[in-house]
């Protein structure tokens, strides 16, 4: 082997827990980067194999009422490659053993064949029988959370008609992998099931014999999703038809890309902290290196070492360190990219088949960046390298001169002990070098404080979701638009203290060539039950004209308060209004205007409806609630706010808890590192000046007390920019995680700070720890030999 490899490993196995503390930061950057890429990828690639198999559809529209010779003519609009037409109608189920009423969605299923789109993969059992009227399908989530299997029994009230249905099949859809029930924010597999139903029996049930009343299109690649929506929209106008809408607005596809999008912005914003972090590392330990190996590099350049192979040594020693992080970082990243994949499928997608994909390219990416941050961190160092000249490499550094800041009137010795003045006499001897330690460690504390700021950001929507904006206890959920003497009804039901009214109309609001599909929801000015918000979480009280829009919407639009939209109304009576702004409120859900109710039925040019009703409810009271809404043939479905809270702790909460403790625990580790090699670094540089003062006469814990004194002091200056650094890093995060699905508040609560704090500085009293066990090793006859 050449002399300088021989170097090269004695001094990669001489300093091998300071290379290992950098290479665990790199294999942090590595493993969030194979996690949160990986992950993605595999979702994605996931969802686009499922969608071609099963052919999802790319266009929707429903219909009140549609005969099934419009078919043809929709499969003749120009780029239409496929159509399905089928029935879809939404009804209470009454299950054994389940108080709480359930809501379903019957799909119809062809007598002959598969569906032409949106076809089922069978999990267990069978297909119904087109002639056996009670035999049906029902989705994954559902069967499991009631612990149905082909031959299980429960009640649906079907057109008014309670029947009996028997499970014989057990499927998934591409249609529902994100299954949300009426008036929820979250999925509730319990309270919400997809029931497939032969088309025989449900068009009898709805009195649709060869109709139809929901409509998918398949588009040829290439086609116009607008101009056709346009033609479809024209097609079923007379039939009663809302608007068509694209996979975009289709509520299954739009969570799991507000999902895949969350996992995308992860991986841009928090891989490149890490190496950021590395390469700092990585600088702070090389040039330090280079300062204590300067008689070697002029003995090298003396006896004939070229700078180019003296500038290769160092830099294969950051390279042997990147291939350490990269080997950890790989595994890690891969095992905990399986996890988060396998977390998304068991607890929010629902995919017939799940694998994390080991792509080549991500790895051969994460090495690249890996060495590119570790190459640039070393770039200073590698300078001084060749700059340095034989002979006054060779000769030992001048000593420091020391200078008097304060007058003498001013001593410090009378407050000090001696220790400490050396101590502090060391650190602004050195500004510049404790100066990138203080910073090292307050990007430590950054990481930990963006990794915490997830849970925290949470906790806040739940608040003002949950307890300042939705504080109804039920939401009950009509077929169809009912006028409003409905509400009096639903407060004469048993253990009702409070009804209020809600209506919700479809509509496309535009600003310029900006345009988004979304809900107006018309409620009473004096609502108390479900509240608007305002941007300072105040309660809104809507204007007697005019719209209210959330403040994401606003963005979107690009308008402000006093501006007007377009407004596209889709019920009913379709016509183009001008709307002006005279609101904005803040929601972490959706993208939606707000109007008062009289005002909006103004706008509809009707008398007063409802689509449903918010209550309040005496707990004690609830079962009888629940048995009166099951006779309710009108009633489509019941969202209850006490588990929509449970479910989304449970969803949300399981996701954010993980995420963040992953994020946490690498950050942790990026911490120690950080600190160990302050610590380490330190005392390999004044190894020599410590024995100095054994011999002198201090004691050990006196020479102790003076390195870690220094590195305490450092740690503590650290924390203040390290927390503002960490809010920062918070507030970009929040900025890449809003969108039009939810959002989050950039909140980062006190006892983040304190935890990150201490995080960092346990890994500073944990590095003292290793640091005294070096010191009382120390051999002062080794270290005060006078070198040749």
């Amino acid at each position: 082997m050449r002399a300088l490899d021989i170097k090269l490993l004695r001094d990669f196995v001489r300093l091998w827990a300071q290379a290992l503390a950098i290479a665990l930061v790199v294999a942090g950057g590595v493993a969030t980067l194979i996690l949160a890429v990986g992950s993605h990828r595999s979702l994605d690639e996931t969802r686009a194999a499922y969608y071609e198999r099963y052919r999802f559809a790319d266009v929707f529209a429903t219909v009140k009422r549609a005969p099934k010779t419009m078919v043809d003519q929709i499969s003749e609009i120009p780029g239409v490659a496929g159509v399905d037409a089928r029935i879809a109608k939404l009804a209470l189920l009454d299950i054994p053993s389940f108080s709480e009423p359930a809501t379903g969605e019957f799909i119809s299923l062809p007598e002959i064949g598969e569906p032409a789109l949106n076809r089922i993969y069978m999990r267990a059992g069978r297909l119904p029988e087109p002639e056996r009227a009670e035999e049906v399908v029902v989705n994954e989530a559902f069967a499991e959370a009631h612990g149905f299997a082909p031959g299980s029994r429960f009640s649906a009230i079907l057109n008014g008609r309670k029947r009996e249905l028997q499970v014989v099949g057990v499927a998934l859809s591409p249609e529902f992998i994100y299954a949300v029930g009426p008036g929820d924010i979250m999925p509730d597999d319990r309270r919400f099931g997809v029931i497939w139903m032969p088309e025989k029996a449900l068009a009898s049930a709805y009195d649709l014999d060869d109709a139809f009343s929901l409509v998918a299109v398949k588009l040829l690649h290439g086609a116009s999703e607008r101009e056709v929506i346009t033609r479809l929209d024209s097609m079923l106008e007379r039939y009663g038809g809302g608007a068509a809408y694209g996979r975009k607005d289709q509520t299954s596809h739009a969570w799991v890309d507000h999902e895949l999008d969350m996992l995308k912005s992860m991986s841009r914003t928090l891989p490149p902290i890490f190496l950021l972090v590395s390469a700092f590392l990585v600088n702070l330990t090389l040039s330090r290196l280079v300062a204590l190996e300067r008689e070697q590099i002029g003995l090298m350049k003396a006896l004939g070492y070229r700078n180019a192979a003296i500038v290769m040594h160092y830099l294969k020693f950051v390279i042997l360190i990147v291939i350490a992080g990269l080997v950890i970082g790989g595994a890690a990243g891969t095992w905990l990219g399986m996890y988060v994949t396998g977390l998304f499928g068991g607890f929010f997608f629902h995919f017939p088949f799940l694998v994390f994909t080991k792509s080549p390219d991500l790895y051969v990416s994460a090495a690249a960046l890996s060495l590119a941050a570790a190459v640039i961190g070393a770039f200073h160092a590698l300078r001084d390298v060749v700059r340095l000249t034989p002979a006054v490499a060779m000769q030992p550094p001048a000593p420091p001169r020391f200078h008097r800041v304060l007058p003498v009137a001013f001593s410090t010795s009378a407050f000090v002990s001696q220790s400490t003045v050396m101590m502090l006499r060391n650190v602004t001897r050195h500004p510049v070098r404790a100066a990138l330690t203080t910073l090292g460690m307050a990007l430590a504390t950054a990481i930990l404080v963006v990794s915490l700021f997830m849970r925290d950001t949470m906790e806040q929507l739940v608040d003002v979701t949950y307890f300042l904006a939705d504080r109804q206890d039920a939401t009950v959920s009509f077929v169809e638009t009912r006028p409003q003497d409905v509400v009096m009804q639903i407060a004469r039901l048993p253990g009702v203290i409070a009804a209020e009214p809600y209506r919700e109309v479809s509509v496309r609001i535009r600003n310029g060539n900006v345009e988004r599909r979304i809900m107006i929801s018309g409620r009473p000015r004096g609502a108390d039950l479900n509240r608007i918000i305002d941007v300072d979480l105040r309660p809104v009280t809507l204007p007697e004209t005019g719209l209210a829009i959330s403040s994401m919407l606003a963005q979107i639009l690009d308008v402000n308060l006093g501006n007007s939209v377009e407004v596209d109304l889709l019920d009913g009576t379709r016509r183009t209004v001008s709307l002006p702004v005279t609101a904005l409120v803040e929601d972490y859900f959706g993208i939606r205007g707000m109007m008062d109710a009289e005002a909006l039925a103004r706008l509809m040019r009707e008398s007063p409806a409802v689509n449903s009703v918010n209550v309040s409810l005496d707990q004690n009271m609830r079962e009888l609630f629940y048995s009166a809404v099951k006779t309710m043939p009108v009633v489509s479905g019941l969202a209850l706010q006490r588990v929509s809270l449970v479910n989304f702790r449970e969803l949300i909460g399981i996701f954010i808890t993980t995420m963040a403790s992953i994020y946490t625990g690498l950050a942790a580790v990026i911490a120690f590192g950080v600190v160990y090699n302050s610590a380490r670094i330190s005392l390999s540089e004044r190894a020599r000046e410590l024995a100095s003062l054994r011999v002198l006469g201090f004691t050990r814990t006196e020479v102790l007390r003076m390195l870690l004194v220094e590195l305490a002091l450092l740690t503590l200056i650290a924390q203040p920019p390290g927390w503002a650094i960490g809010y920062g890093l918070a507030w970009i995060m929040q900025t890449q995680l809003a969108g039009e699905l939810m959002r989050v508040r950039g909140t980062v609560a006190q006892s983040s700070y304190i935890f990150a704090s201490a995080i960092v500085i346990a890994a500073a009293v944990l590095s003292a720890l290793v640091v005294r066990r070096r010191l009382h090793g120390l051999n002062l006859i080794t270290v005060l030999r006078t070198r040749d």
